[in-house]
């Protein structure tokens, strides 16, 4: 009939591949809590029968599921052979995060805001909780960068290590690992902004300073200037190196 207006199109969708569907029958027992860390799969033979898949599928979603850090294999015989649920599997998390920042797929505003929120979380947390113990490995990060004319890519180095001190000194294991990621996907680029920068004897001189007074809250027990002087310096860092 003459103006009708045509209806949608569908077309068939293609049918998932077989690791997929085990990835996301493994998926679905971890997040209904029916697996957790520590306990083990089912043998392959068996995980493929109750999934009606073939072997090839189970092996190629166990292959995945250990780079993403969610299992973890052992050969052999015997009580401790198998595939079991990993105990750490914010390795993979931080693997991927930190791939996923460095291949573009956030601009440095999302970064820089990001950083912001985790890291006055961390400082507070710090301050609030962190004995000297806690505080030795911020400390050791900051006397590194205090070395007279040191190179760009070694500040950069113990300045990731100052805030990632920090973010673990403050207890928040996912806050942690997820700074954790951002500044090892920005350490290229933060290198290169410090080579580039027209005096980065002052520049230096200035992150210095800063951190020095980020310390100094830390160990004041001063949250919420720890808080505000983390910020501070987060912005100010990346206006001086990123200028637009």
């Amino acid at each position: 009939m003459s103006g009708e207006v045509a209806g949608p199109s569908w077309q068939p969708v293609p049918r998932a591949r077989a690791h997929e569907l085990v990835i996301a029958a493994i998926e679905g027992q971890i997040l209904a809590g029916t697996l957790t860390v520590g306990d083990p799969l089912p043998p392959e033979r068996d995980l493929a029968a109750r999934l009606q898949v073939s072997r090839a599928g189970v092996r190629e979603a166990i292959r995945v599921l250990e780079g993403q850090g969610v299992v973890r294999s052992h050969v052999g015989s015997g009580q401790g052979a198998g595939t079991f649920i990993a105990a750490l599997p914010s390795t993979g998390l931080t693997r991927f995060l930190r791939l996923h920042v460095a291949l573009g797929n956030f601009d440095l505003d999302e970064v820089v805001e990001s950083r912001v929120a985790l890291e006055r979380t961390s400082a507070a947390l710090t301050a609030r909780h962190a004995g000297p113990e806690d505080l030795a490995p911020v400390t050791a990060a900051l006397e590194a960068m205090d070395e007279p004319a040191i190179a760009p890519e070694t500040f950069n180095l113990h300045d990731t290590a100052f805030h990632v001190a920090i973010a673990w000194a403050g207890g928040n294991r996912l806050v942690a690992e997820m700074t954790t990621a951002i500044r090892d996907s920005m350490r290229l680029p933060l290198q290169a902004a410090m080579r580039q920068t027209s005096d980065w004897a002052q520049v230096c001189a200035e992150l210095r300073t800063e951190h020095h007074a980020i310390h100094t809250a830390l160990a004041d027990r001063d949250a919420d200037r720890a808080a505000e002087l983390t910020e501070a310096h987060i912005r100010r860092s990346y206006a001086v190196l990123f200028p637009r």
